[in-house]
């Protein structure tokens, strides 16, 4: 059986959000932030953002978010951006988003590690017969994309998004670096990983999810080989 978790880069609800009144939201971001022992300049860094005053911004009222920055705040703080978004009842209040339409689900390839780390040099199509199992999406990652199972516990955690150990994650290729999404990286000690990248004041980060790791600082070069814009949880 395979479920699904909520991490999508082509949600059917995305958008500029509106919130008439900025109160709720920004007492929301101070609520979860102070119960993680965390000031705005760190969680101005977990999100990748070179400042704490965006920070301030949204918790005073002083500035209207996009969704992406809820999402990416709600990474930082270990919760569903429905704790943020949602009321105490329930419901969403005050906010207008763009409905997009909702796209047909298409099959990639589940591949090893050892050939996504050569991805980057090696970039063909996969056809049907190049791999033992090919995996639906609605998000679209293109003529290449390809799904791989998660090593490791380093980005297991107890927020959203949580990617355990056997779990499944869709990987767009060749997508550009933005702070704050989730990469599969090629090191120049040629070790493929999959991190949260984070930049700040130009230093490059790659993150865990699991405290028990060590954010790691690219020091050298490496290669993206794609960042991840689905994940699936498998069980029985």
């Amino acid at each position: 059986m395979i479920s699904t978790n909520t991490i999508s880069e082509n949600s059917s609800l995305r958008s500029v959000i509106k919130l008439a009144s900025m109160n709720t939201l920004g007492a929301r971001i101070k609520k979860y932030r102070l119960a993680l022992g965390m000031s705005q300049k760190a969680l101005a860094m977990a999100c990748g953002w070179g400042s704490q005053s965006r920070i301030g911004n949204y918790e005073s009222d002083a500035r209207e978010p996009t969704l992406d920055d809820v999402r990416t705040i709600a990474d930082a703080l270990r919760i569903a951006p429905e704790a943020l978004l949602l009321d105490s009842e329930g419901s969403v209040q005050n906010v207008q988003m763009a409905l997009q339409p909702t796209r047909a689900p298409k099959e990639y390839p589940l591949i090893s590690w050892v050939i996504a780390g050569e991805w980057a040099e090696s970039c063909d199509n996969f056809h049907p017969g190049d791999a033992d199992m090919w995996i639906a999406s609605t998000e679209n990652a293109g003529e290449h994309g390809f799904w791989l199972d998660v090593r490791g516990d380093s980005m297991t955690c107890s927020g959203n998004p949580n990617f355990p150990e056997g779990s499944r994650i869709l990987v767009l290729p060749e997508a550009d670096l933005v702070s704050g999404k989730y990469y599969v990286v090629k090191l120049e000690s040629g070790e493929s990983t999959f991190k949260q990248y984070v930049e700040d004041a130009g230093v490059k980060y790659l993150r865990p999810l699991n405290p028990a790791y060590r954010t790691i600082q690219i020091d050298g070069p490496f290669k993206v080989i794609g960042r991840v814009i689905d994940t699936k949880m498998t069980g029985l």
